[in-house]
């Protein structure tokens, strides 16, 4: 099963063929909301909308480790994909471009990061090299080709705390560092999945270029995100049906 994480703008995927909401309860409290269950293509698609079916919950406060544990040991989901809003730092990914990370660089902070903490079991160390699942990074790629939406394939994704939005210093600070994009969500979400054993990927929008680039050098234009993420958004949706339609991930 095919798991899809919804962020700012998909709160909900209109060519789901919804079968059944479900809620859940986990060991780490209750997660954004009812997963909706359904099927694309043919195939089996579990959706779940980070901020809540409202976009009620800020980043920082979303409960990642219930909403992964829900999708991972509840739903039983194979793969996961991520879809989020973020900001264009490098150039070449102005609003509008989808781009499937690569890497990620985290800075936010407190924040329930594992699911490793209890004091009585042993220390779990996890690997976190490559942050995002390889193979379904590439069969996001495939799907975005197959539907001829370009696609940025690869790019360093900084995650910040929230729910404000960054200085023109802070940007210069995470370009300094090689980031490339930067959003709120992808931590711990990323690491959570990963803790969980269940491959995962993230299908980005820019929906405005990062504080002191380009438009944004004063100040962020809030009243274009809108339009942005909703023309974007259709892309996403088109690669994502493309995804269930081909089998991929099957």
């Amino acid at each position: 099963m095919l798991a899809i994480i919804g962020g700012s703008g998909l709160t909900q995927l209109a060519s789901l063929e919804v079968s059944r909401q479900q809620v859940v309860r986990t060991p780490f409290g209750e997660p954004s909301g009812a997963l909706t269950f359904g099927r694309i293509g043919g195939r089996e698609v579990v959706f779940i909308a980070r901020h809540g079916y409202g976009h009620t919950i800020p980043p920082h406060l979303v409960n990642y480790r219930a909403n992964i544990w829900a999708l991972a040991r509840e739903a039983g989901a194979s793969y996961i994909v991520s879809v989020a809003s973020v900001g264009g730092i490098r150039a070449d990914l102005g609003p509008g471009t989808l781009v499937i990370p690569d890497q990620i660089i985290d800075y936010t902070w407190g924040r329930q990061m594992t699911f490793h903490d209890s004091r009585e079991a042993q220390v779990v160390h996890t690997d976190f090299t490559e942050p995002y699942d390889q193979a379904l990074r590439q069969q996001l790629c495939e799907a975005a080709a197959g539907v001829d939406e370009p696609v940025a394939n690869g790019a360093v994704y900084a995650a910040s705390q929230g729910p404000r939005l960054e200085t023109a210093a802070e940007i210069n600070r995470f370009e300094r560092d090689g980031a490339h994009i930067i959003g709120m969500t992808g931590m711990p979400e990323a690491a959570l999945a990963r803790e969980a054993g269940v491959p995962y990927a993230a299908l980005t929008v820019v929906a405005n270029w990062a504080a002191g680039r380009a438009d944004s050098a004063h100040a962020i234009h809030f009243e274009n995100l809108e339009t942005v993420l909703q023309v974007a958004m259709v892309k996403v949706r088109k690669i994502i049906e493309h995804l269930c339609v081909t089998g991929a991930c099957a």
